[in-house]
C-alpha cells in the first residue's frame, strides 16, 4: 500500500496537499498520535494521523513538527480537517513540500479508524499475495528439478536475481548459473566455515552459504541482502537439493549411470566388455566407432546433461562419460554417422552451454580400440583450443601439431624453454619483442616486409632484432633446422598458454 494508492481510495476522502513527488513510498502501518513530539513512538514507514489537537500555534514550531516526523522515516502525515482545524495549516503544507514529505488532508467525515482499516486490509492482502508468490515460485523450482540440478539452480537464480552455485563435498562445481563470475566457486571455498549456514558480506556483495545435509554446498551471491521471500526460496531449494542428492541409486537416472559405467569399461577393457551391455546401448563388439572429446565445457554435471541431450536429439546409439582428468566429456558413436553427428552435437553443446568449447575427433577404430580413438580426440582438442576453440579431426593435424599435442605439459615446457627461454628472459628484462619478432618472421616464411608490417616496425628494426636473437641463442637463423626448432618451440608455447587459460571443471563422476 503506497501513499498514492491510499489517497486514490475515494471513500476515504483523502487529498494530497503537499509532497506530491513523494507519494510512492510504501506504508507499513497507520498510527494516530496527538503528541507534539511523537518521534519516540515511530519506527519508520508509518502513516501518522493527527487532528492537530496539540499542534503548536507558531508556524516555525509547526514546520519543526513535520520535520521531526519526516526524520523518523515515516512516509506521510494525514491531517484531520474537521475536528480542530478547518484546513491543513500553511506551515504544515510548506514543510511537506520543502522536505519532500507527503501531507494528506482528511475529510471531516472520515474517521481515522477507516484509514487504519484500509491500510491493514491492504497489508494483509499484500502478505497473502507474497505468500502465494512464494508458493508459486516453490512449485516452479520443484518442476525445474525434473530437468536436473542445473535446471533447478537456474530457476533459483532467476527467482532471487542472484548468482547460484552448487559444490560437491570435494568443492568441485556441480552447477553454476549462467553469467556468474568464474571466481565464485573459489570464493565459496574460501568463505565456507564449519557452520550449517553463514552469511558473508564483503567487497563483492552478500554471499549466503548453506551446507547440504547429504554433502556439498549451495551458495547464493547477490549485491544486496535477500529479502524474506527470497530466503524462503533458497531454503526450499536446499530441501530439494538434499532430497535429490540423497536419492538411492535405483531412483536416480539408472540408464545414464549404466551408460557411464559401460563407457568407462570400453575405454579400459576394449573388446572385453559383456556383449549384452554393448547391445543394450546399440553396439556390437565388431562395431567400428569414433570417439570425440569436448573440453572447456564448464561444470561437468551440466556439460554431461547438455551433451547427453544433444546426442539424444540425434537418435543414434552413443556412449558418454567425463574425461578422467575432469577437463571435459567424451562420447562414442558409430563410424558411419560420426561425421554428421559429431559436428551437430558439437554445435548444439556450444550453443546450449554458451561456451567456446574445444573439440577433437579421433580416428575410426573397432570397439576394442576406443581408448586409442579417445587419445587421438584429446590430442586434437588441444589443437582446437589453440586454433580458436574449434572442432578438429585428428586426421587433419599437421606434423608439428600432431607431435606436440600428444606430449605432457612438462615435455611442452621443456621444448618451449629450450628454444625460447633465453629470448623470453631477455624480453622480460629489456621490454623487447624478440620472441614476437621471430614468430612473425617464421610465420611469413622469412619475408622481411610482411613480417615487419605485422609487427608495425621498419624492416631494418626487424633485422636488428633477428640479429640480436641469433646472437643470444648462438644459432644461425638462416638454417632450416634452426627455424624448424624455433617453430616447434613456438607451437609448444601456444599449447601451454592454451592449457593455462583453460577452465577446469569438476572431477569425473565416480
Amino acid at each position: 500500500m503506497t501513499v498514492r494508492r491510499l489517497a486514490a481510495t475515494t471513500s476515504l476522502g483523502l487529498t494530497i496537499v503537499a509532497g506530491h513527488d513523494d507519494v510512492d513510498l510504501s506504508i507499513s502501518w497507520a498510527h494516530a498520535i496527538e503528541l507534539q513530539d511523537p518521534t519516540r513512538w515511530l519506527a519508520g514507514g508509518e502513516l501518522v494521523m493527527t487532528t492537530g489537537l496539540h499542534l503548536p500555534r507558531s508556524a516555525t514550531k509547526q514546520y519543526e513538527y513535520v520535520e521531526r516526523i519526516a526524520q523518523t522515516g515515516a512516509v506521510a502525515l494525514a491531517f484531520d480537517t474537521g475536528t480542530v482545524h478547518e484546513r491543513v495549516p500553511d506551515a504544515i503544507i510548506k514543510a511537506g513540500d520543502e522536505l519532500g514529505f507527503a501531507v494528506l488532508s482528511v475529510a471531516k467525515e472520515t474517521p481515522f479508524i477507516a484509514i487504519s482499516r484500509a491500510v491493514i486490509d491492504e497489508l494483509t492482502a499484500d502478505q497473502i499475495r507474497t505468500v502465494q508468490a512464494v508458493v508459486d515460485a516453490q512449485e516452479k523450482l520443484a518442476r525445474a528439478l525434473l530437468d536436473g540440478v542445473p535446471a533447478l539452480i537456474t530457476a533459483l537464480g532467476r527467482a532471487v536475481h542472484a548468482a547460484v552455485c552448487v559444490l560437491d563435498r570435494d568443492g568441485a562445481v556441480l552447477a553454476l548459473t549462467e553469467g556468474a563470475s568464474s571466481s565464485l566457486p573459489e570464493r565459496i571455498r574460501e568463505r565456507s566455515g564449519k557452520e550449517r549456514s553463514r552469511i558473508v558480506v564483503d567487497d563483492d556483495g552478500h554471499l549466503a552459504i548453506h551446507r547440504l545435509a547429504v554433502s556439498g554446498t549451495l551458495a547464493v551471491a547477490s549485491e544486496a541482502a535477500l529479502d524474506q521471500s527470497e530466503r524462503l526460496l533458497v531454503g526450499h531449494t536446499v530441501s530439494l537439493l538434499t532430497i535429490e542428492l540423497a536419492k538411492p541409486l535405483r531412483v536416480v537416472d539408472a540408464e545414464q549411470r549404466l551408460r557411464l559405467a559401460v563407457t568407462t569399461m570400453v575405454r579400459q577393457a576394449g573388446g572385453d566388455v559383456d556383449e549384452s551391455l554393448l547391445r543394450y546401448f546399440g553396439f556390437e563388439s565388431e562395431t567400428t566407432v569414433v570417439a570425440t572429446a569436448l573440453t572447456d565445457v564448464g561444470p561437468l554435471l551440466a556439460a554431461t546433461d547438455i551433451t547427453s541431450a544433444a546426442l539424444e536429439e540425434e537418435s543414434v546409439p552413443y556412449l558418454l562419460a567425463p574425461l578422467t582428468d575432469g577437463t571435459g566429456v567424451w562420447f562414442v558413436v558409430k563410424s558411419e554417422v560420426a561425421e554428421k553427428v559429431t559436428r551437430s552435437v558439437y554445435a548444439r553443446v556450444r550453443e546450449n552451454s554458451r561456451r567456446s568449447i574445444n573439440g577433437g575427433i579421433g580416428g575410426v577404430r573397432p570397439m576394442s580400440g576406443v581408448a586409442a580413438s579417445l587419445r587421438e580426440a584429446v590430442s586434437a582438442a588441444k589443437v582446437g583450443q589453440v586454433e580458436g576453440h574449434t572442432l578438429v579431426p585428428f586426421s587433419e593435424l599437421g606434423t608439428f601439431s600432431l607431435l606436440l599435442s600428444v606430449q605432457s605439459s612438462d615435455v611442452l615446457q621443456s621444448i618451449a624453454a629450450s628454444g625460447l627461454g633465453v629470448l623470453e628472459g631477455y624480453d622480460a628484462e629489456n621490454g623487447s619483442r624478440l620472441v614476437d619478432s621471430i614468430e612473425a618472421f617464421l610465420h611469413h616464411n622469412g619475408q622481411w616486409e610482411s613480417a615487419a608490417a605485422q609487427l608495425g616496425v621498419h624492416r631494418h628494426t626487424l633485422r636488428n632484432r633477428m640479429d640480436k636473437a641469433a646472437e643470444l641463442i648462438g644459432r644461425d637463423l638462416d638454417s632450416a633446422h634452426t627455424r624448424s626448432e624455433l617453430w616447434i618451440a613456438l607451437k609448444a608455447r601456444e599449447l601451454l598458454q592454451a592449457e593455462s587459460n583453460s577452465d577446469h571443471a569438476r572431477p569425473p563422476l565416480r
